[in-house]
């Protein structure tokens, strides 16, 4: 049953490409709407949890809460650039490495020799498991477009990177309770899709259906929380990164993205590369 708890964020995450693409809605409608189902989700947790909050909790919170805005908002613009099968195995990745770039450079989590080897080593296999979720088939007859929107959607995703990556530095760096920090954390991903939304056209549907997005989010966050004391962070970590295989699958056969026979072992074999650099994180911080 641990196993199962553990398993909920991966389902819930793997799953978010996957419904906000079937909903519909441009990349602002779709943070808006997601931001308003997690702080819905978040003052359910406030009230069931009862945390703690003071000005250091909101403060952390709520920066955090801002750069994941960004992140999220510029992941969701590369999905409609070059798709889910593509971005996500790439974003996380990208996030990975750079989310252990931090821990190493600016938190020193690096003590010794065998952290410093199995975390490069970890670092390679992300860089090569993200490279190979983007390649081409060279023998594809649109393969010039697809390079056009694959240089436009890197762009896009290095700033969706900087964006996830300050969120969980904030939120590190700041030692503040995880659960308290959620109901700060989902004001300000509102606040940041708000700002982000101006003078866009977001009063619609789309941004309403997409609110469920934002309850998967949070459900997934929750029962991450829920899951690390029963069966440990390295366990909860790992298994959360296998989500990568239900939004890239999922993306082709559900949403119909197109992929040669080529392509197609370029992006199941780069998922497996970018869930053993995950797993490797993982096993180094239990």
């Amino acid at each position: 049953m641990s196993i199962l708890i553990a398993l909920i964020p991966a389902l819930c995450w793997g799953s978010i490409g996957l419904v906000s693409g079937k909903l519909g809605g441009n990349a602002h409608q779709q943070t808006l709407g997601m931001t308003i189902g997690a702080l819905v989700f978040a003052l359910g947790a406030y009230f069931a949890y009862h945390p703690v909050l003071n000005v250091k909790v909101f403060l952390v919170g709520i920066a955090s809460g801002l750069l994941w805005s960004v992140g999220q908002g510029q992941q969701f613009q590369s999905m409609q650039i070059m798709g889910v099968s593509r971005t996500v195995p790439m974003s996380t990745g990208m996030q990975l490495v750079g989310n252990t770039l931090a821990g190493a450079l600016l938190f020193h989590e690096w003590q010794n020799g065998r952290e410093i080897s199995l975390g490069v080593l970890a670092l390679i296999i992300l860089i090569v498991g993200a490279t190979l979720t983007s390649r081409n088939d060279p023998a594809s007859h649109v393969v010039k477009e697809e390079n056009t929107e694959l240089s436009r959607g890197l762009r896009v995703l290095l700033i969706s990177t900087i964006g996830y990556v300050g969120y969980t530095i904030v939120v590190d760096w700041g030692q503040v309770n995880a659960i308290a920090v959620i109901l700060p954390q989902a004001i300000g991903m509102f606040i940041g899709a708000i700002v982000m939304a101006m003078g866009k056209d977001v009063k619609n549907m789309a941004t309403v259906k997409n609110i469920l997005t934002g309850l998967l989010w949070g459900a997934g966050n929750i029962f991450m929380f829920l899951s690390i004391p029963k069966v440990g962070l390295a366990v909860s970590y790992s298994l959360s990164q296998t989500g990568i295989i239900i939004s890239t699958l999922g993306s082709i056969f559900l949403l119909g993205e197109k992929k040669t026979k080529r392509e197609m072992v370029y992006v199941v074999v780069g998922c497996l590369f970018v869930i053993g650099g995950g797993m490797l994180l993982g096993y180094m911080k239990a």
